[in-house]
């Protein structure tokens, strides 16, 4: 990196002292607000989740004298557990939102991170938006010029960045301090992508909840006067040398001035389906071909084409074919294509017992092919394109095209489609008043005094 060129960290720190709620165009604010309700909405989805009890048990064990609160449970814990667990039910479900660029991953993931510094400190709704926008720049810029995938990284590596720099602006930490707190997680925060290869564990959701904890208290160190190493990007063992083995800058972070295409948020997706962001496409392909067979066994094989990328992370071992846990089933595009193929959706539980082992499901996901297109390569940052084709034991063939699912930043979910998925979510924890309630106090956002108050009203 030229040496006139100011050291990545210290452009973060900038950005996150100087970004105010009043740079934000309120179209920008807006999506914030979605962001939040979708993120809050599977949170609260996935807390009754094994994964997520045992992180809320630990998180119980231990208190704190400066505590934060896990959503649903009302447990108060440390900021750092705290954010472990509310990161953790926010990413279980594999239905929070994406960004795909050079790598993909989830920014949601950083809500957590978000939630927890603004109750713990007092922020108003505002800060909460600002805060968040502030954590999705960060993350999607950094996904734009960095590929993490020949590295072996996963994005928590970058979430954990972008948890860093939000939650030290939340925390009220100077720029000085923001520095030394990113110093402090860049040495030791890079994630492996093994997480997310082969048969997948409970640790598929919690990565990136785990990145955001140890942010967290890289905070909390600068906060409490604890200096970082320096040059941890560009230094002779620094992150560009040893880990990306090669330097990237930064692209210009939207703010004052930015117009509301400028931040990255507006290029991120929510998901109609409760499966990895690659396949929500070819879910819906699939529900779609639903219309061209009376019943699934008149049908011989399915091909699906689509990128390359897709194949490596949907569909790259044999595991894919034969899932046997949850997070490997939601991870499968074969798996998702034959469950939409015969129930018309996917959904939650399709990827327990007795799905896992129903061999009439398993014998259609033994015919599905998964194919690499050329055209879905080139057009992979602007559309998750799928072509499905169904063969037919008539051998009659039938195709189905989807560009952009529903959910994708040109085929938006409207609000209250956005409410909807919302409501089916907490109404696993929650009273429909109190859903309700939570919902006028989500849309209102940006006028809520303490948004600490959105985590109280998830108390199941």
């Amino acid at each position: 990196m030229p040496t006139n060129q100011p050291q990545i960290v210290e452009t973060l720190a900038r950005y996150a002292t100087s970004l105010k709620y009043e740079d934000l165009p309120p179209e920008v604010v807006r999506v914030a607000k979605r962001i939040i309700i979708d993120s809050i909405g599977c949170g609260i989805g996935a807390f009754s989740a094994e994964t997520s009890q045992i992180a809320n048990k630990l998180a119980a064990g231990v208190s704190a004298v400066r505590g934060a609160t896990v959503m649903c449970s009302g447990v108060k814990t440390s900021p750092e557990l705290a954010v472990f667990a509310n990161g953790t039910m926010i990413r279980y479900l594999d239905f929070n939102d994406g960004y795909i660029s050079l790598a993909s991953g989830h920014p949601s993931d950083t809500i957590a991170s978000v939630l927890s510094t603004a109750e713990l400190m007092g922020r108003s709704g505002r800060d909460l938006i600002t805060g968040t926008v502030l954590a999705y720049e960060v993350f999607c810029r950094v996904l734009d010029v960095f590929d993490s995938r020949p590295l072996g990284l996963d994005a928590a590596t970058v979430i954990g960045l972008a948890a860093t720099a939000a939650g030290g602006r939340m925390m009220g930490l100077t720029q000085q301090e923001i520095v030394h707190a990113i110093g402090i997680y860049v040495v030791g925060g890079a994630a492996i992508n093994q997480t997310r290869v082969g048969t997948l564990s409970n640790w598929k959701a919690c990565a990136s909840a785990e990145a955001s904890r140890n942010a967290i208290f890289a905070v909390e160190l600068a906060q409490a006067g604890m200096t970082g190493p320096n040059e941890v990007f560009e230094g002779r063992d620094g992150f560009f040398n040893r880990i990306a083995r090669k330097p990237f800058r930064l692209p210009k972070l939207a703010g004052a001035g930015s117009g509301a295409e400028a931040f990255g948020m507006m290029r991120c997706f929510a998901k109609r389906f409760t499966l990895g962001q690659y396949a929500q496409t070819v879910a819906q392909a699939a529900v779609e071909a639903r219309a061209y067979f009376a019943d699934p066994s008149e049908i011989e094989e399915v091909n699906i084409r689509v990128s390359r990328t897709a194949i490596h992370i949907m569909a790259d071992s044999p595991d894919k074919w034969q899932p046997r846990t949850h997070e490997t089933a939601d991870h499968s595009m074969p798996y998702a294509a034959a469950v939409a193929l015969m129930y018309g959706t996917v959904e939650e539980q399709y990827y327990e017992d007795p799905y896992l082992h129903d061999q009439r499901l398993l014998d259609l996901v033994g015919r599905v092919r998964c194919l690499p297109s050329d055209e879905a390569d080139r057009v992979e940052l602007e559309m998750n394109l799928c072509d499905l084709e169904i063969v037919l034991k008539s051998g009659q063939r039938k195709n189905v095209r989807v560009e952009y699912h529903r959910g994708h930043w040109k085929n938006p979910m409207t609000d209250a489609e956005v409410e909807e998925k919302f409501r089916s979510l907490a109404r696993k924890q929650l009273r429909p008043a109190q859903t309700d309630d939570l919902l006028r106090q989500l849309w209102a956002l940006d006028g809520l005094p303490q948004a600490g108050a959105l985590i109280a009203a998830t108390r199941v």
